[in-house]
């Protein structure tokens, strides 16, 4: 990135007393729960993650928020924050491509993981000290929110307060698009872009619940050994080397499906990639964003470059196209049947968040500046509790919550990825 970036140093929270910008998106303001806990406090304070306008990492501000008298709604939580998922989607919004965040000022965030410590009426299956996973459309990255009961899944014992902030949003994503729409099947191969992000390896992991399912890859070539091992059949350096050519190299008719969070002149080789039959899931254009902030010439490369084609060409070509956007799914039953197929394949052990990095809300612009960059491999992580002073960022310290691989592995990887990224990387 170049010099004009924000600077790094720890933000200092910015004090702001808002009785009516209370802590839950959804909700105007939390209302009763008899004798909840929430209930018997006069205010709550609680540090809020704002994006304050559209543009560089500068935008998004630590602040302190205060709201009075918090009350629940019926079929509401309250809920304390212990992690939060950082997504693509937010780095779209912090440069206002993302239409279904609100304006700012807003409180980004979808996922995150904590514990109840209230409850509305008309709350049966939940309890005040549940460790639950929560999603919302906006408004995770703060200390406490209030959503819908409905929004909160309890967590396996063994799973982690980390581990549950990364786990909606990517297999979500990843287990609709392959078996909802793409329908993967044994003895199938895929192309998964951007194979060492958070929907990447889920996605790989979801391909290894179906037999003898050939994954082809795309990351940087410092990254190989780790999605390899992860389950990746054949990485691809999509730096160096054309990936259409190298795929035909090995499957000279091409794959089954394809994965595409890229779009432009990628959507046009994916489809080109497809066999007879074969089906093509578009789901994000990551290819618009360049640098910290909106770039047109790059959104309207993307948009020139996508591919259109007519139902006659499709008929001719026998393949199928689809289009998936987990935010526009309103179907709050199918988000929980998935939801619950996913932690069941948790609990069997066939699928586990790999977590790349933590930061705190203090270093949200470190957190952004990984994934945009692409240096991360797996989920970066956002900690809603304040940063000791001696504390440094953490990356990777928990052995076993990567996939299957060491430790020294990983720091390998990384310090190569950061190396990379210095050394001129787009």
């Amino acid at each position: 990135m170049s010099g004009e970036e924000a600077p790094t140093q720890q933000q200092q929270p910015e004090q702001e007393k808002t009785p009516d910008d209370p802590p839950p998106p959804a909700a105007d303001a939390p209302q009763e729960s008899g004798g909840s806990p929430a209930a018997e406090e006069k205010s709550l304070s609680y540090r809020a993650l704002v994006l304050t306008g559209h543009g560089g990492y500068d935008k998004v501000k630590l602040q302190v928020k205060t709201q009075s008298n918090p009350q629940l709604k019926a079929g509401e939580v309250l809920v304390r924050v212990k992690a939060c998922g950082l997504n693509f989607a937010e780095l779209l919004g912090r440069q206002g491509l993302y239409d279904l965040l609100p304006s700012p000022p807003v409180t980004m965030g979808m996922e995150g993981s904590g514990v109840i410590e209230a409850v509305g009426e008309d709350v049966k299956d939940r309890k005040v000290g549940d460790r639950v996973i929560a999603l919302s459309r906006s408004g995770m990255w703060q200390e406490v929110v209030v959503v819908s009961a409905d929004r909160t899944f309890p967590m396996p014992e063994q799973m982690s307060f980390e581990e549950g902030a990364a786990f909606p949003i990517n297999y979500l994503t990843a287990y609709m698009m392959l078996f909802d729409m793409a329908n993967v099947r044994p003895g199938k191969s895929i192309l998964i872009h951007m194979a060492a992000g958070g929907v990447g390896i889920a996605a790989t992991q979801l391909c290894h619940t179906v037999q003898d399912v050939t994954v082809f890859g795309t990351a940087s070539a410092s990254k190989h050994e780790t999605v390899a091992q992860g389950g990746v059949t054949h990485p691809i350096d999509y730096r160096t080397k054309d990936y259409v050519e190298e795929i035909r190299k090995i499957s000279p008719k091409g794959v089954d499906i394809v994965l595409d969070p890229l779009g432009g002149l990628d959507t046009q080789k994916g489809f080109s990639l497809l066999k007879p039959l074969g089906t093509l899931v578009v789901f994000g254009a990551a290819n618009c964003v360049t640098g910290q902030k909106k770039n047109l010439l790059a959104m309207a490369k993307t948009w020139y470059n996508q591919l259109s084609l007519n139902t006659l060409k499709l008929m001719q070509a026998n393949k199928a196209i689809c289009g998936f956007h987990l935010g526009y799914i309103n179907d709050e039953q199918l988000i929980s049947r998935t939801m619950f197929k996913l932690l069941e394949l948790y609990n069997q052990g066939k699928i586990k968040p790999c977590i790349d990095s933590r930061y705190h809300f203090e270093e949200v612009t470190d957190a952004m500046r990984r994934m945009h960059e692409r240096q991360n491999i797996g989920k970066v992580i956002l900690l809603p509790e304040p940063k000791k002073a001696e504390e440094k960022p953490k990356s990777n310290a928990e052995p076993g919550e990567n996939v299957e691989k060491t430790e020294a592995a990983v720091e390998e990887k990384k310090e190569e990825a950061t190396e990379e990224v210095k050394a001129g990387k787009d």
